[in-house]
């Protein structure tokens, strides 16, 4: 038996800062909004009576850092396993096309596709709300995922409002450069205004491009200038809106029409997509 799926990444369109929470996390709010780049995942189980008693993980493409009892998938299927769900040892390959590090949410998504694929083979009979709350516990956009549509989201980016914002035509050119930027230093330098309220768009006519912008900008391009490097080149490409993803350290561009790309480094990621 072998299943597969894929898992697509998501962008901020936005990010404000709100405030520091008591328990250290912080209030944000943002659009996250998903686009079609894709890790693969296969799962399969042994037939014919063969014995296993644990899973194996094999990760192909782009390399990770964290180790196979880290990685969210496998963390998933130990999740459902402690809640009492019947899922026998597993043989998982996960290919990756989207870089970590990223602000791009991989990992959460790689974590709610196991879960609906796991849903679908085993017939475990979880609903949307299910699946979310359980995901959920992994990392606050994980659950985005299980929906995957686009969302405004609040409290840590764990809270969601659908929105009827459609990029569909848009081109999007979204690079990351070798820069690691981690959640801790990114949010280091920032400073929460909840005093700026921006208007969050719930359809197309209500977008304001010029007030969606990224906090984390501010605290890490001079730390990064290869980042904000990234952000000037979309814009001189005539991207209509540029900006960081999450906090960072991947930049994208949106486009009307197909961009004029332009040879980069090697250690810098490229991809290119009609939306």
């Amino acid at each position: 038996m072998i299943k597969n799926c894929l898992s697509n990444c998501k962008i901020n369109i936005g990010l404000r800062i709100l405030r520091r929470r008591s328990d250290g996390y912080h209030d944000i709010e943002t659009i996250f909004y998903p686009i079609p780049l894709y890790d693969r995942i296969s799962v399969s189980t042994l037939e014919n009576g063969a014995q296993v008693s644990a899973d194996k993980l094999t990760v192909t493409g782009i390399p990770l850092s964290a180790t196979s009892d880290d990685n969210l998938v496998m963390r998933v299927v130990r999740m459902l396993r402690e809640e009492g769900y019947s899922i026998p040892p597993l043989n998982i390959t996960l290919h990756k096309n989207i870089p970590s590090g990223a602000g791009l949410g991989g990992g959460s998504s790689n974590a709610a596709f196991t879960m609906t694929l796991l849903n679908e083979l085993f017939h475990l009979g979880l609903s949307e709300q299910e699946m979310e709350q359980f995901v959920g516990r992994l990392g606050a956009d994980c659950a985005f995922f299980v929906h995957n549509k686009p969302a405004i989201a609040e409290g840590i980016g764990n809270i969601f409002t659908p929105t009827d914002i459609d990029l569909k035509g848009y081109w999007i050119w979204l690079t990351k450069p070798s820069d690691f930027v981690s959640t801790k230093e990114a949010y280091q330098s920032v400073r929460p205004d909840e005093t700026h309220r921006i208007h969050w768009p719930r359809n197309n006519s209500e977008i304001r491009w010029e007030e969606l912008t990224n906090d984390f900008e501010a605290s890490v391009f001079p730390n990064h200038p290869n980042v904000a490097a990234l952000k000037s080149m979309m814009q001189d490409a005539g991207a209509f809106y540029a900006a960081m993803s999450g906090s960072g350290a991947s930049v994208f561009g949106l486009f009307k029409e197909k961009p004029r790309t332009v040879a980069l480094p090697e250690d810098i990621f490229s991809f290119v997509a009609r939306l």
